[in-house]
């Protein structure tokens, strides 16, 4: 018989000519050369214990099969009453809530559903790196808002050049992951104006929204006024409870745009581990010592191993929330964050982030990202060899 051909067509060029991802890159690395990984941002904590076996005894004694498209109605609720108590957000439950296969399919959902071909979308510079290619694959046209060290804050007349009559949706991160911003709520109302000037939606990814530091409040865009018919909010589970595995996302939106988000979410994934979402409702659930905790545990991190930076020689940014801290290269003279980084892990067995990769255009160069959230062995021996290295 004569041999088969080989496939000849062409693939989505958008997904077949992208790169590995600087995460999956640094932390290949890592593991190659058995350093400790401070790039991907996940704990090193096995999340809370009764939260994890409420997950297990749920999957021993409870329903397994498909669970309801829109979630378990005691996870909804329990998103509803959550956001009430923390964030005083008054929600139908069963119309305005939604439950996810993690944040990142409620993004990629959100976008299917609310932009088409030729729409312009806005986009913040440093970004999530999954944003720009979801929005590419929905049609969408980025416009980039670029923000800078080291407050990495936007202004109006950055808004003015990015925002106009064509923009249809603005993607908006806060908590901003990677340079760990928490914005207050006079930038929120002044991004809120542009999206009412110009008819646009916020599609708000808040997955941050409990891991904030130094007394600082989230407030969500929902919050603000003129934006509650027309904003998107998405949280996690994951980041919440540190059990990043899981993969159980919140959306809460109009019903006007959740009949819409729903049907985006139906033909995706259609539901999320019935087991997970019960576990999750309770965690939800649970006393405020446990909430105000976790930022106490994260913010001593931070500043354990800030501290510990600084003593080596880097100039360390504010961290006001997230997993993360970034740090400025330039007062050492250097201006290529990607090739310390791989000089970094391979004369001293530590990786970071560079931040230049959270860029599609005109990135800035002289800042790195590490993640904190680890035991503090894992920080100390991690400084111990950046001492060196310095």
């Amino acid at each position: 018989m004569p041999s088969p051909k080989p496939f000849q067509k062409t693939l989505n060029p958008l997904f077949a000519g992208l790169q590995t991802s600087v995460f999956e890159t640094m932390s290949m690395r890592a593991r190659a050369l058995q350093a400790i990984n401070l790039g991907q941002g996940f704990p090193d904590d096995p999340g809370p214990e009764d939260v994890r076996a409420k997950a297990a005894e749920a999957v021993l004694t409870g329903w397994n099969q498909y669970p309801p498209m829109m979630g378990l109605p005691e996870l909804r609720q329990a998103v509803s009453a959550h956001y009430l108590k923390w964030h005083n957000l008054q929600t139908d439950w069963e119309q305005e809530v939604m439950i996810t296969s993690g944040a990142t399919e409620a993004l990629a959902g959100a976008l299917m559903a609310l932009i088409e071909p030729g729409d312009e979308v806005v986009l913040f510079q440093p970004l999530y790196d999954a944003y720009l290619p979801l929005v590419l694959r929905a049609g969408g046209v980025p416009k980039f808002v670029n923000l800078s060290p080291p407050h990495w804050q936007f202004d109006e007349a950055a808004l003015a050049a990015a925002f106009s009559d064509k923009t249809k949706l603005v993607l908006f991160n806060n908590p901003l992951n990677p340079a760990a911003v928490v914005y207050d709520k006079q930038a929120m109302e002044l991004l809120a104006r542009f999206c009412i000037r110009h008819d646009v939606i916020a599609l708000c990814d808040e997955v941050w929204e409990h891991v904030v530091f130094d007394g600082r409040q989230h407030i969500p865009m929902l919050a603000i006024e003129g934006m509650r018919e027309r904003t998107v909010k998405i949280g996690s589970a994951g980041k919440i409870f540190s059990l990043t595995g899981w993969k159980v996302g919140f959306v809460v939106a109009t019903p006007a745009l959740m009949k819409v988000l729903a049907k985006a979410h139906q033909f995706i994934t259609f539901t999320t581990p019935p087991n997970l979402q019960a576990a999750v409702a309770y965690g939800l659930g649970k006393d405020d010592s446990y909430f105000e905790g976790m930022r106490h545990s994260m913010m001593r991190s931070r500043d354990r191993f800030t501290t510990g930076l600084m003593q080596c020689g880097f100039t360390v940014l504010p961290s006001e929330g997230t997993y993360f801290l970034t740090v400025d290269l330039a007062p050492l003279g250097l201006s290529d964050d990607v090739a310390f980084c791989h000089k970094m892990i391979e004369e001293t067995g530590v990786a970071a982030i560079p931040m230049s990769a959270f860029y599609a255009q005109d990135p800035v160069k002289t800042t790195i990202r590490f993640c904190f959230a680890k035991k503090d062995e894992t920080l100390d021996a991690a400084l111990e060899k950046l001492a060196r290295f310095i």
